[in-house]
């Protein structure tokens, strides 16, 4: 835009961007997590950086409610509205489930993955109780999209590194446990590839139940539908994203899936001033449209591909509207989809034209990391990352558990806190 032409607005409750598709690689430790993130404010230069979140925003007002981190909450009007709040994890009423699972949508719980996974195998090396170590060395995985497949993929590798450090600890002691209520893993990339992958992963050792759910998993016994039950102290849930439950209370018109309704030009139904994209959108897939699928199933998947691409039609598309320009529609034939399962493992379906190209092993995974490195945004954690890989050729991967980073204060605490009051002398209490 041009100088002083508008003043942009970017609220959010984290002061960075992550980039999901390298989250299983940065529990795994391939990746440090600082180079999974983008800060906001040197990325998004000339515009504001508010941290907090949107909790209304009244259409007829133009005014958005914007709770700060800390303080009282503040009216913020505004001319124009983007709505990209992505998505969250997508639970169910599952017994157990709050207080037993870890998500994997952000890094943090990538973080906390790795120090937890690492942690259970310090207390399966320590204890002397059998039934404690079955139940550490135990690691449940439900989803099996590209979340949950490459997650166990990633982490199963790390366990089988770490394991050669441990007196104790071996990688026929662990059991991975990978569940799916679909008939498949790895949708993303065909059933034949999806095949391979499932072949592969219980080739490692990984036990796959497809077709099935879990009941439930309070204190971490875990009951599967299919009448297996086990005790596990770590408990992955990748099972699939919904968007951001807030956007019902946006007055927004919503999709029977909870997205915004969205039309070709990436404009919110029934607001000319209102546009959204990515994995909380609605948007038609005019591609698939013209290749013959119903418009009312045509829709473009949540996924990075159609992210960064929606991106940069939607910023053209607000300023050509700001200035009463025609906008221009979004349209997107999918390229392919890659998978990491671990290092050097993979799956690849590339699409070019009518022609489908599938690969796998080594030669997927490069192709897997060679799209994703790219995809990276800005230069600096593209460079970040590659140096995090060329490292990972020469060094042996890191096996430290910082699980000390969930409560760091807790060893100053407990040297600093009062010392108990001194007992009362005997003659007062005597005399009591």
């Amino acid at each position: 835009m041009r100088y002083a032409e508008a003043t942009v607005t970017v609220v959010d409750p984290r002061s960075y961007m992550t980039y999901q598709p390298f989250l299983p690689e940065a529990a795994a430790g391939s990746i440090s997590p600082r180079h999974v993130v983008v800060p906001l404010r040197r990325v998004v230069r000339g515009a504001e950086v508010l941290t907090g979140r949107v909790t209304t925003i009244d259409q007829d007002r133009k005014v958005a409610t914007i709770a700060p981190l800390v303080g009282e909450a503040y009216e913020l009007p505004f001319d124009y509205l983007v709505i990209a709040m992505g998505a969250v994890s997508r639970t169910f009423p599952i017994p157990g489930l709050a207080e037993q699972g870890i998500g994997m949508k952000g890094i943090e719980e990538a973080i906390g993955l790795r120090n937890h996974v690492l942690e259970q195998l310090d207390k399966a090396d320590s204890t002397t109780d059998e039934e404690v170590r079955r139940k550490a060395l135990t690691f449940v995985f439900v989803g099996g999209g590209f979340a949950g497949a490459e997650t166990i993929g990633e982490v199963e590798d790390m366990a089988r590194d770490a394991a050669k450090y441990y007196q104790n600890v071996s990688r026929e002691d662990m059991r991975f446990i990978l569940v799916d209520a679909a008939d498949k893993i790895l949708p993303e990339v065909g059933p034949k590839l999806g095949q391979y992958g499932k072949e592969h992963l219980e080739s490692r050792g990984i036990e796959i139940y497809l077709e099935t759910s879990m009941d439930s998993c309070v204190d971490g016994h875990v009951v599967l539908k299919n009448g297996l039950e086990v005790d596990s102290s770590t408990i992955v849930w990748t099972a699939g994203v919904k968007p951001n439950p807030a956007l019902s209370r946006f007055g927004l018109p919503l999709g029977p899936r909870g997205h915004v309704d969205c039309n070709e030009k990436l404009q919110v139904n029934g607001l000319d001033y209102v546009w959204a994209a990515g994995d909380n959108a609605q948007v038609p897939d005019l591609a698939s449209i013209k290749a013959g699928v119903p418009r009312e199933r045509a829709w473009c998947p949540p996924n990075a591909q159609h992210a960064l691409r929606q991106a940069k039609v939607l910023g053209d598309n607000v300023v050509a509207g700001m200035r009463g320009f025609p906008q221009k529609e979004y349209s997107h034939a999918n390229k392919g989809a890659v998978a990491g399962l671990g290092l050097h493992k993979g799956v690849a379906m590339i699409v070019m034209g009518k022609m489908k190209i599938k690969l796998k092993g080594r030669l997927a995974w490069y192709m897997h990391r060679g799209y994703h490195g790219m995809a990276m945004p800005t230069f600096n954690r593209k460079i970040r990352v590659f140096a995090d890989w060329t490292l990972g050729m020469f060094l042996k991967r890191e096996v430290v558990s910082l699980g000390a980073m969930e409560t760091p204060r807790e060893e100053f605490y407990e040297a600093a806190k009062p010392a108990p009051a001194p007992a009362a002398p005997a003659q007062e209490k005597a005399k009591a």
